[in-house]
């Protein structure tokens, strides 16, 4: 690819050293960069040849003299397409809200580890602005949730997290799989939280946001001399993580060379920095988490099949949000309580007209994509309480949707058992009932997740014996086993 070919950004910043830093760490991911050392100097920027090509641009709000606000709307006036990112070290909410309402697309807290910033501008080039959604300033400022925090009552969903309940108090590795934006970091963290090992960090590394070429400094750490560059030692994620939890995201983009380091660590527990001379000994339990079936990449010879056996030992499957989508109301209520907890945010109502109209949508991006929509909407609402005219992009969205549910053969009796949020699908696509035994398999599967594993409580609340329920269990194929 030509330097005219690359990806262009415009960087905001007077201070050399952090600008080279992050010239670097964006030419890493095949970015170009110009810079500007002041408003003035950024806005007439955008009006030359070079800036009509810009991609993103990245204002850090610490510069002397600059109001990054006022620049973050004026560019936002000029360009309103133009991705702009804010820089900062302040990590609060309300400087997030604030940058949002003047045009911001994302928010990086400062010092900016090189995995955050290659994420944010992947993201750019990803999923480019719309109107519609704002990429997810919110997920800069979000608590973690508990077991019990987690709002979802569909069976597949409550089963998955049963799972993940009783597997947290073991040191098993486990695999999470799963769409992107379903929820996967959040039961990470949970099961972090729930496990011995809560008192110990739980650190979290993007696989694919690494480039290739530092994958295992950036996990494993190097000596300092070991490469070009390696001007001191560098830590890796492992031994900040040694006690502690590992949540490995994106796995299935992890190259094959690291992934025979990560079987050894899995495998004995020792890890080699790069140029080190010895191994040392680490104890990490390790997440990951992937948004492809990471069979299917080890069958193309994409992945190790010794090392996703060795991930695999606790398997998680979390169901797309349009497979559960009786729990929209309830999470959009849910979600929309956290937002208005946070500083520079407001308490919101939701109204029924609102609800419905989120619960007829499909969530490409699941509870992500919901999340971020409601942010975007609790910050421009002027009223007491979101309406349906407050999401004005989702209604053609969802006409599409149903027009392509139509020329398939959905019926209007299973739209109506989705949008209604039935809890336990009675129909198939094609508006037939579905087999007792699935119909019984799910039941069972909600009477699960419901009470926690607990199974003399499920046989109690099913009506029947703990024998009778385990023997249903086989025959019916569900595992609860941990």
């Amino acid at each position: 690819m030509s330097d005219a070919e690359n990806p262009l950004l415009l960087l905001v910043d007077d201070e050399p050293a952090q600008r080279r830093l992050n010239v670097a760490m964006a030419g890493r991911a095949g970015w170009r960069t110009i810079c500007a050392n002041s408003a003035e100097d950024a806005l007439a920027a955008l009006g030359t040849r070079e800036g009509m090509r810009l991609s993103a641009v990245i204002v850090d709000d610490w510069t002397e003299g600059l109001e990054a606000t006022a620049l973050i709307r004026a560019i936002h006036e000029r360009r309103p397409t133009l991705p702009v990112l804010i820089l900062t070290a302040n990590g609060s909410a309300a400087k997030a809200v604030e940058a949002m309402r003047a045009g911001a697309h994302d928010f990086l807290i400062k010092p900016i580890a090189p995995d955050s910033l290659l994420a944010a501008l992947q993201a750019v080039l990803s999923h480019p602005t719309s109107a519609g959604e704002l990429r997810p300033l919110t997920e800069k400022i979000r608590a973690p949730l508990g077991f019990d925090e987690i709002v979802g009552s569909s069976p597949t969903f409550r089963a998955a997290l049963a799972i993940a309940a009783k597997a947290a108090r073991a040191r098993v590795p486990i695999l999470i799989e799963g769409e992107s934006g379903v929820g996967k970091e959040v039961i990470a963290h949970a099961i972090h939280a729930a496990s011995p090992r809560a008192r110990l960090p739980l650190v979290t590394v993007n696989c694919g946001a690494i480039p290739a070429n530092l994958v295992e400094s950036d996990l494993f750490g190097h000596e300092r001399g070991a490469f070009t560059g390696a001007f001191d030692r560098h830590v890796g994620k492992f031994s900040v993580a040694n006690g502690g939890t590992i949540f490995l995201d994106e796995i299935s983009e992890l190259p094959l060379e690291a992934q025979v380091k990560l079987l050894r660590a899995l495998q004995d527990g020792e890890i080699q920095p790069v140029g080190a001379r010895m191994p040392s000994q680490v104890d990490v339990r390790v997440i990951a988490a992937t948004n492809k079936r990471l069979i299917d990449e080890v069958e193309a010879g994409r992945f190790r099949e010794d090392l996703y056996y060795r991930l695999n030992v606790v398997q998680l499957t979390i169901p797309p949000l349009r497979e559960r989508a009786g729990d929209i109301p309830a999470l959009a209520r849910h979600l929309l309580d956290r937002i208005g907890a946070q500083p520079g945010m407001r308490s919101l109502g939701i109204t029924s007209d609102a609800l419905g109209l989120l619960s007829r949508h499909d969530w490409p991006g699941n509870v992500r994509q919901l999340h971020n929509t409601l942010f975007r909407a609790a910050v421009l609402c002027e009223g007491d309480a979101l309406t349906a005219a407050d999401f004005p992009q989702l209604a053609g969205q969802i006409e599409n949707v149903a027009a392509r549910s139509d020329r398939r053969g959905v019926t209007p009796i299973v739209r109506n058992a989705q949008e209604n949020g039935i809890g336990v699908t009675l129909y198939e696509a094609n508006g037939h009932l579905r087999a007792l035994a699935d119909i019984e398999a799910d039941v069972i599967r909600l009477a699960i997740g419901h009470y926690r594993g607990r199974m003399t409580e499920v046989a109690r609340r099913l009506g029947i014996g703990r024998s009778t329920l385990y023997r249903k269990l086989a025959e019916l194929g569900i595992d609860t086993a941990a």
